[in-house]
């Protein structure tokens, strides 16, 4: 879009309205990436998934903790609890440290699952972004569209408006009828008309555009052309969109593992150092320490462990069903779509040729007119001609542009 035309706009089209920065596509894609909340908890999440590794490794150290328990009971004429339990008075102030005891495969089964988990939603994250990515071009071709009717009603409005001059002198001439000349009126009425309905629309989709990104703006400017290009496509097997389904597999496949290891032997030691004493006999001497192994051996626990390998193994078929199903569909989408820009790049070509036909017969049917040769009726039939075939230019531009946007789409 030249500059121009983008004065053109400002003054004609907005009127009064205050003109923002004229930016692009580019732009649009930037504020909504870095407004995006989605996006933002995307990279938390990872974070947070590095904070449960580093949880997972201290949990594994020994763990230190201080006990106390004192307790009091006293006997008061011959009444309180019984001393043989109570000792009447008790304290234990102790330091004690645990520590559990896991295989490095155990470790490393866990390790891998919080890798896994964090591949997922960095893969999650991108798709969400490509998702973004598609609604946001999505809309600013559409506001451009709006744009371009704009555009070249306009130019028709401006046409129309010269012969009005024209035809109107001619009228005053007695070489067009009065009647001819309010034909040609309401014509002109219905373009304007049209006209402003589109304004209203631009500025409704423009808005809509900044709303989407997060942009708080309520002026309106001249979008210019989106750099719209097909992309190459990686194969189904590469992409983002099937590398979850890829690590979803991973992931099933450690839960197994870390099933299998937990029901394993397990050792834990512990120990203490501290008082305690219950006051009855040299509680000086009650200073102390101890140590001890805990190992906890499974033998039965109903069948939970088959359960639980049978309820993972179900959802590896589920998501093995998901994955084929993907790679079906997603080489059927790709032909789909790619059979439509040939057959919408086809008819664009066609169109273009019957505008020029179209402006051709405006052109003469003018010079006509300002001899007083021509029909009013034929010139309104050629104006009107001549828009519906822009219009039709414009719709065919717009989804040749939406539909190399739903091709870009699996471009990761």
């Amino acid at each position: 879009m030249t500059k121009a035309f983008a004065l053109l706009f400002s003054v004609i089209f907005l009127g009064t309205a205050c003109i923002a920065q004229n930016t692009g596509l580019d732009y649009y894609l930037n504020k909504a990436m870095e407004n995006s909340p989605l996006l933002k908890e995307y990279q938390n999440q990872v974070l947070a998934n590095a904070l449960d590794s580093q949880r997972i490794r201290a949990a594994y150290k020994p763990q230190v903790s201080g006990i106390g328990n004192n307790t009091y009971a006293p006997v008061i004429n011959g009444y309180g609890y019984d001393a043989v339990l109570t000792n009447i008075m008790s304290v234990t102030d102790v330091v004690n440290v645990n520590k559990t005891f896991a295989g490095k495969r155990y470790m490393d089964a866990q390790y891998s699952s919080l890798r896994l988990a964090t591949d997922s939603v960095r893969n999650a994250g991108k798709i969400a972004a490509q998702d973004l990515k598609r609604t946001v071009t999505a809309q600013y071709i559409t506001a451009y569209g709006d744009l371009q009717q704009l555009s070249f009603y306009n130019e028709v409005n401006e046409l129309l408006k010269n012969q009005g001059d024209i035809l109107k002198k001619l009228t005053q001439n007695n070489i067009y009828r009065q009647t001819d000349y309010l034909t040609f009126l309401v014509t002109l009425q219905q373009q304007d008309l049209q006209l402003r309905q589109l304004r209203i629309l631009y500025r409704t989709d423009y808005a809509a555009l900044n709303y989407m990104c997060g942009i708080f703006d309520t002026a309106a400017a001249a979008l210019p052309a989106p750099d719209i290009a097909l992309q190459q496509l990686p194969d189904a097997t590469a992409s983002i969109f099937f590398l979850r389904y890829r690590t979803d597999s991973m992931a099933l496949q450690n839960n197994l593992s870390i099933l299998n290891y937990a029901y394993r032997p397990k050792l834990s030691t512990f120990g203490n150092a501290g008082f305690s004493s219950s006051f009855l006999y040299q509680a000086y001497k009650n200073f102390g320490f101890s140590v001890g192994v805990d190992l906890t051996v499974p033998i039965y626990d109903g069948h939970q462990r088959r359960l639980q390998q049978q309820k993972i193994r179900l959802l590896q078929y589920s998501n093995d069903n998901y994955k084929d199903f993907f790679r079906m569909q997603y080489d059927q989408q790709i032909a789909m779509l790619r059979q439509q820009l040939t057959s919408t790049e086809a008819l664009i070509n066609d169109i273009n040729e019957q505008i020029k036909y179209s402006q051709g017969l405006i052109d003469v049917n003018g010079k006509l007119m300002e001899k007083g040769d021509a029909k009013i009726s034929d010139f309104i039939i050629a104006i009107n001609n001549y828009l519906a075939s822009k219009n039709l230019l414009a719709q065919n531009n717009i989804s040749r542009m939406q539909i190399i946007n739903q091709l870009n789409y699996w471009n990761r």
